[in-house]
Protein backbone atom coordinates (compact mmCIF):
# COMPACT_ATOMS: atom_id res chain seq x y z
CA UNK A 1 0.00 0.00 0.00
CA UNK A 2 1.51 3.31 -0.72
CA UNK A 3 1.57 6.30 1.14
CA UNK A 4 -1.49 7.69 -0.03
CA UNK A 5 -3.55 5.02 -0.12
CA UNK A 6 -6.55 4.20 2.56
CA UNK A 7 -6.25 1.74 5.06
CA UNK A 8 -8.91 -1.12 4.50
CA UNK A 9 -12.12 -0.46 6.65
CA UNK A 10 -12.82 -3.17 9.48
CA UNK A 11 -15.63 -5.97 8.88
CA UNK A 12 -17.63 -6.48 10.94
CA UNK A 13 -16.12 -9.65 12.26
CA UNK A 14 -12.63 -7.82 12.63
CA UNK A 15 -14.79 -4.84 14.75
CA UNK A 16 -16.50 -8.14 17.26
CA UNK A 17 -13.22 -9.70 17.88
CA UNK A 18 -11.09 -5.87 18.79
CA UNK A 19 -14.45 -4.62 20.32
CA UNK A 20 -14.70 -7.82 22.52
CA UNK A 21 -10.94 -7.42 23.61
CA UNK A 22 -11.88 -5.53 26.97
CA UNK A 23 -12.91 -7.61 29.58
CA UNK A 24 -15.10 -4.60 30.58
CA UNK A 25 -16.86 -4.84 26.76
CA UNK A 26 -17.02 -9.06 27.10
CA UNK A 27 -19.11 -8.72 30.42
CA UNK A 28 -21.29 -6.23 28.97
CA UNK A 29 -21.33 -9.09 25.98
CA UNK A 30 -21.15 -6.58 23.40
CA UNK A 31 -21.79 -7.50 19.95
CA UNK A 32 -21.30 -5.65 16.42
CA UNK A 33 -24.22 -5.87 14.04
CA UNK A 34 -23.57 -3.85 11.82
CA UNK A 35 -20.94 -1.42 10.40
CA UNK A 36 -20.16 1.39 7.58
CA UNK A 37 -17.44 3.93 7.46
CA UNK A 38 -18.56 6.66 10.29
CA UNK A 39 -20.77 4.39 11.61
CA UNK A 40 -21.64 1.56 13.83
CA UNK A 41 -24.58 -0.42 15.35
CA UNK A 42 -23.72 -2.81 18.93
CA UNK A 43 -26.31 -4.81 20.77
CA UNK A 44 -26.19 -5.51 24.16
CA UNK A 45 -28.20 -8.08 26.19
CA UNK A 46 -30.39 -7.39 29.23
CA UNK A 47 -28.58 -8.61 32.28
CA UNK A 48 -29.53 -8.21 35.61
CA UNK A 49 -26.36 -6.54 37.30
CA UNK A 50 -27.23 -3.81 35.65
CA UNK A 51 -30.23 -3.04 37.33
CA UNK A 52 -30.66 0.65 39.95
CA UNK A 53 -33.86 -0.37 41.29
CA UNK A 54 -35.01 -3.84 41.62
CA UNK A 55 -38.32 -2.65 42.63
CA UNK A 56 -39.27 -1.24 38.93
CA UNK A 57 -36.17 -2.68 37.41
CA UNK A 58 -34.56 -0.23 35.01
CA UNK A 59 -31.37 0.10 34.11
CA UNK A 60 -28.48 2.52 35.73
CA UNK A 61 -28.02 5.50 33.97
CA UNK A 62 -24.04 4.62 34.06
CA UNK A 63 -24.72 1.62 31.92
CA UNK A 64 -26.80 4.00 29.04
CA UNK A 65 -23.58 6.90 29.23
CA UNK A 66 -21.30 4.33 28.98
CA UNK A 67 -22.94 2.56 25.89
CA UNK A 68 -22.95 6.23 24.61
CA UNK A 69 -19.50 7.00 25.14
CA UNK A 70 -17.98 3.15 23.66
CA UNK A 71 -20.56 3.20 20.61
CA UNK A 72 -19.84 6.95 19.62
CA UNK A 73 -15.82 6.10 20.27
CA UNK A 74 -16.15 2.59 18.02
CA UNK A 75 -17.87 4.81 14.99
CA UNK A 76 -14.59 6.32 14.91
CA UNK A 77 -13.11 2.65 14.51
CA UNK A 78 -15.03 2.42 11.43
CA UNK A 79 -13.00 5.36 9.87
CA UNK A 80 -9.73 5.94 8.55
CA UNK A 81 -8.81 5.84 12.03
CA UNK A 82 -8.93 2.89 12.46
CA UNK A 83 -9.46 2.77 16.18
CA UNK A 84 -11.31 4.15 19.42
CA UNK A 85 -9.58 7.08 21.25
CA UNK A 86 -9.43 8.58 24.79
CA UNK A 87 -13.23 10.65 25.54
CA UNK A 88 -11.83 14.55 25.92
CA UNK A 89 -15.88 15.75 26.49
CA UNK A 90 -19.43 14.23 26.74
CA UNK A 91 -23.09 14.40 27.45
CA UNK A 92 -26.08 12.47 27.78
CA UNK A 93 -29.30 13.15 27.38
CA UNK A 94 -31.77 10.35 29.19
CA UNK A 95 -35.42 10.23 27.88
CA UNK A 96 -37.00 6.89 28.95
CA UNK A 97 -36.12 4.37 31.56
CA UNK A 98 -34.55 1.38 30.08
CA UNK A 99 -36.13 -1.79 31.21
CA UNK A 100 -35.14 -5.53 30.19
CA UNK A 101 -34.59 -6.52 26.41
CA UNK A 102 -31.86 -6.47 24.18
CA UNK A 103 -30.28 -2.42 24.16
CA UNK A 104 -29.62 -1.59 20.50
CA UNK A 105 -26.82 1.65 20.36
CA UNK A 106 -26.48 3.40 17.22
CA UNK A 107 -23.26 5.49 16.86
CA UNK A 108 -21.98 8.01 14.05
CA UNK A 109 -19.11 9.91 13.95
CA UNK A 110 -20.64 13.88 13.10
CA UNK A 111 -16.96 15.03 11.91
CA UNK A 112 -13.68 13.48 11.72
CA UNK A 113 -10.78 15.98 13.14
CA UNK A 114 -6.82 15.29 13.00
CA UNK A 115 -7.21 16.51 16.47
CA UNK A 116 -10.28 16.37 17.81
CA UNK A 117 -13.48 14.31 16.63
CA UNK A 118 -17.25 14.02 17.28
CA UNK A 119 -18.96 11.71 17.39
CA UNK A 120 -22.93 10.98 18.67
CA UNK A 121 -24.84 7.56 20.19
CA UNK A 122 -28.49 6.46 20.16
CA UNK A 123 -29.44 4.05 23.01
CA UNK A 124 -32.61 2.30 21.79
CA UNK A 125 -34.82 -0.69 23.42
CA UNK A 126 -36.10 -3.61 21.67
CA UNK A 127 -38.97 -2.05 19.78
CA UNK A 128 -37.07 1.17 18.78
CA UNK A 129 -37.70 3.51 21.20
CA UNK A 130 -35.15 6.00 21.81
CA UNK A 131 -33.78 5.33 25.83
CA UNK A 132 -30.72 7.78 25.79
CA UNK A 133 -28.71 9.91 23.23
CA UNK A 134 -25.73 12.18 23.88
CA UNK A 135 -22.31 13.24 21.83
CA UNK A 136 -18.57 13.22 22.57
CA UNK A 137 -15.68 14.61 21.72
CA UNK A 138 -12.78 12.34 21.19
CA UNK A 139 -8.85 12.90 21.30
CA UNK A 140 -7.62 11.69 17.84
CA UNK A 141 -4.76 13.59 17.85
CA UNK A 142 -3.13 10.98 20.17
CA UNK A 143 -0.46 8.41 19.04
Amino acid sequence: MSDTETPALATVAELNERIRRAPFHRWLDLSVVEASEGEIVVEMPWREEIVVNPDVGYTHGGILATLVDLVADWAIATTKLGRPFPTVDMRVDYHRPAMKGTLRIRGKVIRLGSTFTTAEAYVEDESGKLLASGRGTYATSTK
